[in-house]
């Protein structure tokens, strides 16, 4: 049988760390979520993409409330949300940092609405922001699909355990 410790110790620090091992126990996909702001790229990552529901086609991703990014990605209607492939790692980690030149080498476009996509995800979706709600320390956003891709040959890039892996798609015969 299996004994359930508490969540609240008293000692924030080691409740964090315990509560980020425990949800980093639960394998997700990666997404970039991108738009043009002033004419530039802007983008966050996202390990909390969630489809939601498929009519109306809704998709959920969930902010920081620290996030300086944020706010400049609000700023607009649209957001491209880039599912990532297995070949994004460094796409990824670039721009997920700080202090950089986050697009610098990345292969993106840009849609109509100013979603920006990157080359070659597993899927991309040109979305409107629907609705938001405060939970905790983050902001639930959903996001209303208004197009969408998807490469079904993409391995997708899976972050479990703190770390970035990947499997490989298989075929049905």
């Amino acid at each position: 049988m299996t004994i359930l410790d508490p969540v609240s110790t008293g000692n924030s620090d080691r409740d964090t760390a315990k509560l980020r091992r425990l949800y980093g126990r639960y394998p997700t996909g990666v997404a970039a979520v991108c738009a043009l702001r002033d004419g530039q790229p802007v983008g966050i990552v996202a390990t909390s993409f969630t489809p939601v529901s498929i009519d109306p086609a809704l998709v959920s991703i969930c902010v920081q409330h620290s996030s300086t990014t944020w706010p400049h990605l609000a700023d607009g209607r649209h957001l491209g949300v880039s599912v990532l492939a297995s070949r994004h790692e460094a796409a990824c980690r670039q721009i997920a940092a700080k202090n950089v030149d986050r697009f610098a080498g990345v292969s993106w476009f840009a849609t109509e609405s100013d979603a920006v996509l990157l080359s070659d995800a597993v899927a991309q979706l040109d979305c409107e922001i629907s609705t938001t709600v405060s939970a905790g320390d983050h902001d639930v956003v959903i996001l209303e699909v208004r197009a969408a891709a998807a490469d079904l040959n993409a391995s997708p890039l899976v972050f479990h355990d703190s770390r970035f892996r990947t499997f490989v798609v298989g075929h049905d015969s």
